[in-house]
């Protein structure tokens, strides 16, 4: 499970002192399935946030994946006495944890690792015009590291290593975490992958296909109200493995009823469904977006476009 804040740029009102809005999101990465929402209007209140969206979820043998602002020793404690593991990114809100941990790959890493039990994994992605090697290092946390006995179950540290190369030019990021995870670069990179997940299959699809970012509601409550409605239709979509987009699954859904309905199926059965219930749905998320097509394009997709 990845959890990740998203904010919504244009969901502020100076004039009422509202900030704009901060959803903190639990992503099933293996289902794409949102799982809880928490709401803030200030970025300062995150980590209290984050801790209050872990309390809804059953995170049983669960591996949660939290960007830097999440490092935190209260939201470790909390995941590991929910019967969870851990995946925390560092950067400088942790310096010297960070540097640390820096330090000690950096020196272990001259004499090739001779001196730790370090796990290799290593990935090779081309496409989009990128070619992209990831290599992934997993070895035990030393008990030298700052505050190690702050860390619940702290057992081992990673680094990301990623070498792009994009239009003849090359450049290299490297990245590290804690966990507590046994060293396993395999386990490591999947769910350092699956965090990805998060942005790339919920955040990119919030701004690009529901123009998330565009929204103008300002009213405290309602934009969360919307807030959680984009998300909740869009893990009801990644539920269908037919063809086509997340956009195009969206604009049929508002075009045909039945579509809709099939759909929903996937999630209850159609007696389970209210017609009322599902109008709504209809109206007011699934067919927003639809002055970028023109009316021709409709109607000769809904005419030659298979029902799912």
């Amino acid at each position: 499970m990845a959890v990740d804040v998203k904010r919504l740029r244009r969901s502020h009102n100076r004039n009422k002192g509202l900030g704009a809005l901060h959803s903190i999101t639990v992503w099933a990465s293996d289902f794409g399935l949102t799982l809880a929402q928490v709401a803030t209007a200030e970025k300062s209140n995150e980590i209290t946030a984050i801790s209050e969206v872990l309390k809804l979820v059953d995170l049983t043998g669960a591996i949660i994946t939290i960007d830097a602002m999440g490092t935190q020793n209260a939201i470790a404690k909390q995941i590991v006495e929910a019967k969870a593991d851990y995946v925390l990114g560092l950067k400088g809100n942790q310096s010297k944890l960070h540097e640390a941990v820096v330090d000690h790959v950096a020196q272990q890493m001259e004499n090739d690792f001779a001196d730790v039990r370090a796990r290799h994994y290593v990935t090779h992605d081309k496409g989009h015009g990128r070619d992209e090697t990831r290599t992934y290092i997993q070895l035990p946390a030393p008990r030298s590291l700052p505050g190690f006995d702050q860390w619940a179950i702290l057992k081992s540290i990673g680094m990301v290593i990623k070498h792009c190369v994009r239009d003849g030019r090359a450049t290299d990021e490297a990245r590290y975490s804690i966990s507590s995870l046994a060293a396993s670069a395999t386990c490591f990179s999947r769910a350092v992958r699956r965090h990805w997940g998060i942005e790339n299959s919920c955040h990119w699809s919030l701004d690009v296909t529901y123009r998330e970012d565009e929204s103008h509601i300002r009213d405290e409550h309602l934009r969360e109200t919307f807030a959680w409605l984009n998300r909740f239709t869009l893990s009801f979509l990644h539920q269908h493995s037919g063809p086509g987009s997340i956009a195009m699954k969206r604009r049929r859904c508002g075009w045909d009823f039945n579509c809709l309905t099939r759909l929903a199926s996937l999630a209850a059965t159609c007696s389970e469904l209210k017609t009322a219930s599902c109008r709504q749905i209809q109206r007011v998320v699934l067919t927003s977006g639809w002055s970028r097509t023109p009316w021709k394009h409709r109607l000769n997709f809904k005419r030659n476009m298979p029902l799912p």
